[in-house]
């Protein structure tokens, strides 16, 4: 069943980015104007204890909430709380440090307002502050898994996300703050959704840039994200595994297919070097990352990405 006229709130979560922030919210301005008569409103929630968005959200006239609790999931369950205190019909989530495309929001709307959706997953790319190392173009680090339009996802991240709000009241679920610090909340999440039958479209042309900062293009960085991808996707499924004995199975299949991808990737970074080949150097070196932190996962180890930061 089609939607006409719907209510969206965009949520924004943001943590001490204000320039960024300021640039995000001076291109929605566009992107509100684009889905007219949908009546859109924009939420900045600030994570930052020192209220560093207030600023930058108050000039764009944009709704702002500060989230004392630290951590993603807090923040992303305050823009699920607000969405339904608004009596919106959708959520948008987009993230501080991006910018959306001519044509995001509808294009990210669109699914959703046919019937054909319950969450909407838009493509990201990323922009490079710096010009990254060919170790890490060539390692694949910042490529992104891509779904042609309209086909199903079993899961999705929410840095460029439409959720209907009438399926986050019938089935109650939220961003599990047990994956606050460590990253992974948004694909527990969407994933516990699709379990419940919420269908999650791909939907390309509703693109948004990612600006990655000098500091993560960087070898270090790359391997150690790798390395908690690996831990959170093995942790998330192991947690939605209903039953204790099924749970201890998916322990021991994360804990051997990790320590299988491992073994692989140090025989690819090996032959890389044999060869001199960057790529095989740095996917094997991903692989091997990737891996372990399954399986890590896999034994229950958390591996916490986003740690308390302080102003230097």
């Amino acid at each position: 069943m089609s939607r006409t006229d719907p209510r969206v709130l965009i949520a924004v979560p943001s943590y001490r980015r204000p320039d960024r922030l300021a640039r995000l919210l001076a291109a929605l301005t566009e992107q509100r104007d684009d889905v007219s008569p949908t009546l859109v409103e924009v939420v900045v929630i600030d994570n930052d204890p020192e209220g560093s968005a207030a600023e930058p959200a108050t000039a764009a006239q944009a709704l702002y909430r500060l989230e004392p609790r630290p951590g993603l999931a807090a923040v992303r369950n305050r823009a699920l709380d607000e969405a339904i205190a608004h009596d919106v019909d959708a959520v948008v989530f987009i993230d501080d440090d991006e910018v959306p495309a001519s044509g995001w929001l509808r294009a990210l709307l669109a699914p959703w307002s046919s019937g054909t959706a319950e969450l909407v997953s838009g493509r990201v790319e990323s922009e490079f502050d710096v010009t990254p190392d060919p170790w890490i173009v060539a390692g694949g680090f910042f490529r992104r898994v891509g779904f042609s339009a309209g086909e199903r996802m079993p899961a999705a991240p929410t840095n460029n996300l439409l959720i209907d709000v009438g399926t986050l009241r019938a089935t109650g679920i939220r961003f599990d703050e047990e994956f606050g610090r460590t990253g992974g909340e948004d694909i527990h999440f969407t994933s516990a959704l699709a379990r419940r039958g919420a269908r999650i479209i791909a939907a390309p042309d509703a693109l948004v840039t990612d600006h990655v900062p000098t500091e993560r293009a960087t070898p270090s960085w790359v391997l150690r994200r790798a390395f908690r991808v690996g831990t959170t996707t093995a942790r998330g499924d192991i947690h939605l595994t209903d039953g204790r004995s099924r749970r201890s199975i998916r322990r021991a299949r994360w804990l051997i297919v990790g320590l299988a991808r491992s073994a692989a990737g140090a025989g690819r970074w090996l032959i890389g070097v044999v060869t001199r080949s960057t790529t095989h150097r740095a996917r094997g070196a991903r692989l091997v990352a990737r891996g372990a932190g399954m399986a890590a996962g896999g034994v229950g180890f958390r591996y916490l990405e986003y740690r308390p930061r302080t102003r230097s």
